[in-house]
């Protein structure tokens, strides 16, 4: 029989166990082992951060809603109308240059200054385009000088009295006004007047400077004023002339 006494050392001494069972749990992230002044160095050290400088915001401009100006459909002038029949001529675009043709009075193609209303050859569209491809030699009037009858295929008649130098790179061009001027007369402006139609000429002074000039090149290209539009009525082909 235990006597009262024991009892109570035995309570006793069960209360100091959970005592200290209850306060040897570790908190959480430090260790038991630690020192008291292990402890103290381990924990953390608040700093100072300094704010952060934003940047004020940038003003942003809303999209443009004008729309860029629609050029297609309008009719050329007549100096971007000469540039590209121009460049169908150099290379020999036929199917182009077709385009360009008056629908009713077809393209006259004249070898010297004077226009001959009589014997100068007109074809119209259909013609033009097949032309290079055409072996038929035609008479286009007299070799100047000589008076010889000018008969060639358009192929050849091309090298001699249309691209017969390279007019895009070499020559100078105006609008309306001649700059070439041989000893044949220029009736230009009579058979086509200025009311009416408008030329464009590509001049080339010379090309070997040992000539003097007299191998100067001019080619005009004649458009017949449709409303804003121009159509092609004539190449004429003017060069030096004894």
């Amino acid at each position: 029989m235990l006597r009262a006494s024991s009892i109570g050392g035995m309570l006793l001494i069960a209360s100091l166990l959970w005592l200290t069972a209850c306060s040897g749990t570790p908190e959480k992230g430090v260790d038991p082992q630690q020192t008291p002044e292990q402890l103290q160095t381990a924990q953390p050290v608040a700093t100072m951060v300094p704010p952060q400088e934003t940047e004020p915001p940038q003003e942003t401009k809303p999209p443009s809603t004008e729309q860029p100006q629609d050029l297609e459909g309008l009719p050329p002038l007549v100096e971007e109308a000469a540039s590209t029949v121009m460049n169908a001529l150099r290379n020999k675009d036929m199917s182009q240059l077709a385009a360009w043709v008056h629908s009713d009075k077809g393209l006259r193609f004249s070898p010297y200054a004077y226009v001959d209303t009589k014997n100068d050859l007109v074809f119209n569209k259909d013609e033009v385009e097949g032309l290079m491809k055409d072996s038929t030699k035609r008479i286009w009037r007299t070799f100047a000088g000589s008076g010889d009858l000018i008969e060639l295929t358009f192929a050849d008649y091309y090298k001699r009295f249309v691209y017969d130098a390279d007019f895009i790179q070499m020559a100078e061009i105006a609008v309306n006004k001649g700059l070439g001027q041989g000893t044949m007369i220029n009736n230009l402006n009579e058979v086509y007047p200025k009311d009416q139609y408008d030329f464009v000429e590509y001049h080339i002074a010379g090309i070997e400077p040992s000539v003097e000039g007299m191998d100067w090149r001019s080619l005009r290209l004649v458009f017949e004023k449709i409303g804003e539009d121009h159509a092609l009525v004539g190449i004429i082909h003017d060069q030096w002339t004894p």
